[in-house]
Parts: C-alpha cells; structure tokens; sequence
C-alpha cells in the first residue's frame, strides 16, 4: 500500500511561533512546517528581536527580548501570510511601539477594515490608506466592548489573542462568524495557556480577562488537514488505498471534516493510530456540500467533483471569495476551460458531470488552486497549470511528495 506523511499544519506552526513570541521566554517546537507562510512569520518576529535556532531538528524560540530596542515604525513584511498579518495585527499592540505591517501585492488586496476598526475601538492606534495595507499599529489595547463581523475566523482569532494583553477586560461580539474550527485551534491555544476567559457554545460572545499573559510552551505540530486533503483526493481520483500519515484524529483541525464528504462521495476510510487509510471508490458520487466552516477546501473539492458520476453542489462558502484569489470565481472559469460544465453562485459553485478536455489552466499564484489542478492533472495529463511556485506557501515538498506516489504506481 502507498503511503505518505503529511508535515505539521501551517494553522498550527503560526499559533505556536506567535504565542511563544508573545511569551518573553525559551520554548522548543517540533515538527513545525517551514513554508514560505510559516517563514514570513519567522522573519517578522526576528524584526522583534525574537531569536530562533534549530536544534535536533527542533525550532528553538527565545523571545526574552522581544521588543528591546525594536525603534518605532519598523516594518513587518509579512508576504503572503493572511494568518500572520491578522493574528499579529492585535498582538503587536501589547508593545506600546508604532508597527508598520505590510505585504505582497496580494495580501495587500485583503480586507483589513473589519478587524483594524475592532482594534481602534479598543483602543490601538491604527493608521492606513484606503482601507488596506500598509498599516501602522500602536498599542496599548485598552479593552472594553467591540462588536465585529467576521467573514474571516481570523478576525475573531486575533482579537482572542490580543485582549490577553489589555489594560481591562475585553468583551467581544461576533456578528457574522465563518469558519469556526479554526477559532477552535485557538482557543485550545488559550487553554493550554490557562488564560481567563468565557466563550458561548457558538462563538458569538467572548469575554477575556485583561492583563494576562503568555507563558513558554514546548509543542509539537501534528500534521496538516488541509493539506492531507489532496492526498485524500489523490486516493479518489486514481481509485487505490493510500495511507496518509503524521495525522493526529483527535486534531480539532477544520479540514478533517473533509473526510466525512470523501464517505459521502464514496470512499472507505480507516482511522488509524497515526492517520487513516483512504480508498477511492470506483464511482464518485455527487450531493449537496456545505463548506461554511472549511473553504479552504473549495479547489480539491471542486476537481474532485468534476469527476462525479452526479451532479455536486458546493455551497455557502462565500469566504472563499476573500482568499488569495477569488477562489470561487477562479475555479469556476478553470473548470469551464477544460469542458467542465459549472455554474458560478454567489457563495459557491454547481459542478455537472462532464467530459475533461484538458488544456491550460491558470494557477492564479494560490497554492491550493495549482495543487486541486495537480492532482486532477494524474488523471487528465493533458492539463498543464500556467505557474507552479506557489505551493511553497502551504506545502513546498508536495510536487516531490506526488512523484513518490506517482512512482509507485510504475
């Protein structure tokens, strides 16, 4: 049977880095995922003055100095990562200095008037053109009340996070919230760092207890969901047994729900003590997929969706619009180039059975669109993808983790 080990999950690895940065102590991550997200975020808290070293294939985090001689206006340039931006957008306000945050050309096209608004009504000082980046962040939060609509989770996740640090308590209402799981890793963040704090049963209000802080903690990373999901895929499309490993089932990971959708769509999995063992089924089968708390789920699905013997309908995941690319629109017009017969709804997409033509599709510099159209590519080798490099974001070993499974089969 082929087997792969999936690396630990970059929602996890930036949690650890930034809550042990914030802890002004000496903690030991293992497994962490070095990706170009997860790196981005390395290298803006080395801006900090926080200093990592490897050791024993360990990353070594020591943050005693954090802040110490850092001069008002340094910049952060966080590059592609949305998650560093808008987890460290609160968090750096703990420091009292004015911070620059910045990025590429596509994080600069992320909203950031929802949570830089959430910020300035607890009091941070926040300056910006044109409601995008750069901007400039200068603390102290103050707390109080705030109510915010989240389209993102990591509006929600952020200021969780940040009100650890304020002068007073922090009260905070969602009124719009997508993507819950991942506000779930957070809190379990939290936890394990015994902060003061109350939540309702769906995440809507949220009261924190100021002036609290972080302390050091050794973690290590489990593997990745999000990324194992095209390893999934990748036992659907070429209907064998595959055997995904470096998973915890026990993870409270958004993206394991995708495994429940794989079942419904016909596939055997077996859970296992370190991952599960996924076989394609002979016939995809079709269905109606709600993907509100998993968007980042979209492109695999939709591929895998194109080969449905049924009609598939994706649904409520307007989120997935504010991604690194419109990805609902952009998977849309793929599919559509290479004979696949889609429809574009506002929060999805409807995908029929149809003929692969193959041809060129665009990758659109979004990692989890060029990697849905790789593995599609397995099955339609005439599919070519216009630019690759992106996958260095999330998974930058994957075309070498595909070949080892496309050798096996020689």
């Amino acid at each position: 049977m082929k087997e792969i080990f999936i690396p630990g999950s970059k929602s996890q690895s930036i949690r650890a880095l930034l809550v042990n940065a914030f802890s002004r102590g000496v903690a030991k991550i293992d497994n962490i995922l070095f990706s170009s997200d997860t790196l981005s975020c390395i290298r803006a808290l080395e801006k900090l003055n926080v200093v990592f070293r490897k050791e024993d294939g360990a990353l070594i985090i020591d943050s005693r100095n954090i802040f110490e001689n850092v001069p008002d206006d340094t910049v952060l340039d966080l590059e592609n990562s949305g998650t560093s931006l808008y987890l460290l957008m609160g968090l750096v306000a703990s420091s009292g200095k004015r911070i620059i945050l910045t990025g590429d050309e596509s994080l600069k096209k992320r909203p950031v008037k929802e949570i830089a608004d959430a910020l300035s009504a607890l009091g941070a000082e926040i300056e910006m053109t044109d409601n995008h980046l750069p901007l400039t962040v200068k603390g102290p939060l103050k707390g109080g009340y705030v109510e915010i609509s989240c389209p993102s989770s990591q509006y929600l996740s952020s200021l969780l996070l940040a009100s650890v640090f304020s002068l007073n308590d922090t009260e905070i209402k969602a009124t719009l919230l997508y993507e819950k799981p991942y506000v779930t890793l957070t809190l379990s963040w939290l936890d394990k760092e015994h902060i003061d704090y109350t939540i309702s049963s769906n995440y809507m209000r949220a009261k924190i207890k100021g002036r609290q802080h972080f302390f050091p903690l050794d973690s290590y990373i489990s593997g990745d969901y999000s990324s194992a999901c095209f390893f999934f895929a990748y036992a659907m499309v070429k209907k064998e047994s595959i055997y995904v490993r470096g998973l915890d089932p026990c993870d409270e990971q958004g993206d394991k729900r995708v495994l429940s959708i794989l079942e419904e769509m016909g596939a055997s999995i077996k859970e296992m003590s370190d991952g599960f063992i996924i076989k394609g089924p002979e016939r995809i089968k079709g269905g109606t997929f709600d993907l509100n708390d998993i968007p980042d789920s979209l492109p695999i699905l939709a591929v895998l969706s194109a080969l449905s013997s049924e009609e598939v309908r994706l649904v409520n995941c307007a989120n997935a619009r504010i991604k690194e690319t419109d990805r609902i629109k952009a998977m849309h017009d793929e599919l559509e180039k290479i004979g696949v017969s889609a429809t574009e709804l506002p929060d999805g997409l409807v995908i029929r059975p149809s003929r692969i033509n193959g041809g060129l599709v665009k990758g659109y510099d979004d990692h989890r669109i060029i990697m849905a159209f790789s593995i599609l590519r397995t099955v339609v080798p005439s599919i070519e993808i216009d630019s690759t490099e992106k996958v260095s974001v999330t998974l930058p070993h994957f075309f070498d983790m595909l070949a080892l499974l496309e050798e096996s089969d020689e």
